[in-house]
């Protein structure tokens, strides 16, 4: 889930040329900016800066911008703005940028006088920009509309959702717990690349860490936990105190260790659990309640997946991890699940969410509660981040349903069947040509767009499948 909207800076530009000509043209269209943030007050926190009418307000905006730790930039032309005025505060800023190609009134009337004219000209002030933005190699976005209409406000959104991504993952650290898995080889990243190209900072949490502060929780933090679970969950009787205390443990456990070094996402391996010797069982249902509570997670200690399991929250809301398990080609569906780990904020709402008891083998200790729930029948996306060696990073798309599928008695999951809208075949050829691994986020709806603006952000290259 998105914990908050995204912040954004209003840059709007034009020059004291007009001034003499028109008495009055830079509060007119102060005015106008402010009208055009009012309209998309539902889509972004905003900042407004003064008009920008040289070089030396452009980078104090952008410097305000960036002190406010701001999570992008959407300029606005509020009449023909050289580029050269803006052009060093643009190319400088770390902010992701967006230009808004729009006027302050949509249609040309016979009722125009040459002040009109100019309160409209900002389309050729955009080209200027743009062309100096493309020469120095910038990633930006363009949303060109009418800034009244329902369109220009779900682009608006989608940029500034995709800015709001880019800059938590330059400011995300992923813990590890352990170690990675060995031999797995899709989930493994240049550490320095990573932090480099897309921002994510690798920090290992050392097992032991975990086990005393497991020890050292006070025991009403573990009961208050238990009884939020009791009201949440459909509890298995079978659980017995002693497994619900020690599980509870590990999650807030888990959790403390989180916020004390500043991580948004983090991994486990189940390897790197079982062969410490302190612990007696897997932390399977802390997974999926802090993925649920806005935390990236992926298993095994893979780096790429918690972190764009991470994005998928701020980009979307409940990013869930996952992995395909088999193919089902009567229904021409691929049955996604993994060891235990899921985001139940994307159940079924007509089925009740289980914590079961549930054996395991995996890891060699004992029966890990499990969280366990079918997902929700509808829309959905895949996006799975590779690493293509150096700083070159590549996500791999897919959008599709969840079945209302027949349950699985068996199957002690989170689980449901993905149906590709380019059908198990042309999916997984085309997944498997990318390189896409087999660890992914899922999200609810058909979002393949909002990845894609976030890739032309961040220089991800951008593969749909």
């Amino acid at each position: 889930m998105r914990t908050r909207r995204p912040r954004i800076g209003l840059l709007g530009v034009m020059q004291p040329l007009y001034d003499a000509m028109i008495p009055g043209i830079t509060e007119h269209q102060a005015a106008y900016a402010r009208r055009l943030t009012e309209s998309l007050s539902d889509v972004a926190e905003w900042t407004l800066a003064p008009p920008v009418r040289g070089r030396e307000d452009a980078e104090a905006a952008i410097r305000d911008f960036e002190g406010r730790d701001l999570d992008g930039v959407l300029v606005v032309m509020l009449t023909y703005g050289p580029s050269l005025r803006v052009t060093r505060a643009l190319t400088g800023t770390r902010l992701p940028l967006a230009l808004a190609n729009t006027q302050p009134d949509p249609a040309v009337s016979a009722s125009w006088d040459m002040a009109d004219m100019t309160y409209n000209q900002g389309i050729h002030g955009a080209q200027d920009t743009a062309n100096a933005l493309v020469r120095a190699g910038v990633d930006f976005e363009v949303v060109t509309g009418d800034w009244h209409s329902p369109d220009f406000a779900e682009r608006v959104d989608r940029w500034a959702r995709a800015a709001h991504t880019v800059s938590a993952l330059r400011r995300l650290r992923v813990g590890v717990f352990g170690y990675p898995m060995n031999g797995m080889g899709d989930a493994r990243v240049d550490e320095t690349a990573l932090l480099r190209a897309l921002g994510p900072e690798v920090h290992v949490i050392a097992p032991g860490t975990l086990h005393r502060t497991m020890a050292d929780l006070p025991e009403q933090a573990v009961n208050d936990l238990l009884s939020w679970e009791d009201e949440v969950f459909d509890v298995d009787v079978r659980l017995s105190r002693e497994e619900r205390e020690d599980h509870a443990r590990m999650q807030l456990g888990i959790e403390h260790l989180l916020e004390e070094s500043g991580c948004g996402a983090y991994s486990t391996h189940f390897d790197a659990i079982g062969e410490d010797g302190r612990f007696a069982r897997l932390p399977m249902a802390a997974a999926s309640t802090l993925m649920a509570q806005g935390y990236g997670f992926a298993g095994e200690g893979d780096v790429l997946a918690a972190a764009i399991v991470h994005a998928g929250h701020r980009l979307a809301g409940d990013g869930h991890f996952t992995e395909m398990y088999a193919m089902d080609f009567p229904s021409d569906s691929i049955l996604m699940s993994h060891m235990g780990e899921g985001n139940w904020r994307l159940a079924r709402e007509d089925e009740p969410t289980r914590m079961i008891k549930r054996p395991l083998g995996i890891g060699g200790l004992a029966d890990p509660p499990t969280i366990l729930f079918r997902y929700r029948p509808g829309p959905a996306t895949l996006a799975s981040l590779v690493s293509l060696g150096g700083e070159r990073f590549r996500l791999v798309v897919a959008e599709g349903e969840v079945l209302d599928s027949p349950e699985l008695p068996a199957l002690e999951m989170p689980y449901g069947q993905f149906r590709p809208a380019s059908g198990v075949r042309g999916c997984m050829d085309a997944w498997l040509r990318a390189g896409g691994t087999h660890h992914m986020v899922m999200n609810a709806g058909r979002i393949a767009q909002d990845w894609k603006v976030l890739c032309e952000l961040a220089g991800i290259e951008y593969v749909q499948v």
